[in-house]
């Protein structure tokens, strides 16, 4: 089963999941793992930048959060990549290891980020093999999203 599947399968409880355990970690967490993703060519252009906050935007499972408070977050990890790739990775797992021993905000986590790096229809290989590193980094098996 891919992600697509998956995502198919889980339906709208994202949302649900995400109005459980809003807070200001998962917040930042969502915003550097959707910076993270963006940059996972080593580039965040203007185009991507529109796409993932356009994504935030409109996307009910985010919804929870302020989106101005999301749009600030995710430009100041973009901010560190913009600065340099490897800066900004270092930056952006640090926030998404705050989640490692907390299983479900994790899960949520990583299944955020995979509908964000979906949401125009190609989650490609650069996207999938940072949402895999991810995934190791918070402990988590890949397979269980489809990866």
């Amino acid at each position: 089963m891919g992600f697509l599947d998956w995502a198919k399968q889980k339906g709208s409880s994202l949302t649900g999941e995400v109005k459980k355990i809003a807070n200001k970690d998962f917040m930042e967490a969502v915003a550097a793992g959707c910076a993270l993703v963006a940059s996972a060519d080593g580039n965040i252009s203007s185009e991507e930048k529109q796409k993932m906050i356009g994504f935030i935007n409109i996307n009910d499972t985010l919804k929870i959060f302020k989106i101005n408070d999301v749009i600030d977050r995710f430009n100041h990890y973009a901010g560190h990549f913009d600065f340099d790739y490897n800066v900004g990775k270092i930056e952006a797992m640090k926030q998404i290891e705050k989640m490692k021993n907390k299983p479900s905000e994790a899960r949520l986590l990583i299944a955020v980020c995979c509908s964000v790096g979906s949401s125009d229809g190609n989650f490609d290989k650069s996207e999938v093999a940072i949402v895999k590193e991810m995934c190791q980094r918070l402990g988590l098996d890949h397979k269980e999203f489809g990866l």
